[in-house]
């Protein structure tokens, strides 16, 4: 996970998974490697390639991506990521070629109209690292920290205060916190068609309530919405 800092306009100071928009530059990618595709599945890859630009620029992991990649290499496709701003020049360079399948859909929040005045239309992705926890270093631009945990650790850590989650985040978290590996994570996110989520405040307790659907997947569907972090 990373801390946002605080002077960002949305989530500042929070600490959240690995991400950021879509740019043309990666729906250019996306409908240079699925020529004649329809619109849908070239938003769709376009969605995913910046899922992986993003963790490559923010983390330097390399996920998403098939080649012949070690640490060094990796360490050079984040810089030269984060100079060019695209992921197209990164595999050029190193004649990387893009897994998408590699990214297995989780999640699409839409939380509209609870903490700002802009859409937030986000997608989550599972992805298995294979190697384990290995050395990361945060990029120091939109970023403060970066941090390996559990799931269950990054509950524990936010229910000490140690970090602040969002309501999309902390829910994120108590769901991937039900499994034990990556293998019965990816089983249940499959098994569980993705819908969008957009969280609706319920006023018909003794107190307002911040509540998401029963049925996507969520151990834990409401919280307070005076306690709720949004954003």
């Amino acid at each position: 996970m990373v801390v946002r800092s605080k002077q960002l306009r949305f989530a500042g100071g929070m600490a959240v998974f690995p991400g950021g928009r879509v740019d043309p530059e990666d729906r250019d990618l996306a409908a240079r490697h699925a020529p004649g595709e329809t619109e849908n599945v070239q938003d769709d890859l376009a969605h995913r390639i910046a899922a992986i630009r993003e963790t490559l620029e923010e983390t330097g992991l390399a996920l998403g991506l098939s080649g012949a990649i070690d640490a060094e290499s990796a360490a050079a496709a984040r810089k030269l990521a984060l100079q060019e701003g695209a992921l197209a020049p990164v595999l050029d360079r190193f004649g990387w070629k893009i897994d998408a399948q590699a990214l297995v859909p989780f999640a699409r929040w839409l939380p509209l109209g609870l903490a700002h005045d802009r859409i937030f239309d986000t997608r989550f992705y599972l992805a298995d690292l294979g190697t384990g926890a290995v050395d990361v270093a945060v990029d120091e631009t939109e970023n403060t920290r970066l941090f390996w945990t559990s799931a269950k650790g990054a509950l524990a850590m936010a229910d000490e205060g140690e970090i602040s989650v969002i309501f999309p985040t902390r829910r994120n978290l108590e769901r991937l916190a039900q499994f034990a590996s990556y293998e019965k994570a990816r089983a249940h996110a499959l098994a569980t068609p993705v819908r969008t989520i957009i969280p609706q405040i319920d006023e018909s307790g003794p107190q307002p309530m911040l509540r998401i659907p029963e049925d996507a997947g969520y151990p834990v569907i409401e919280e307070a919405f005076g306690s709720a972090q949004r954003g």
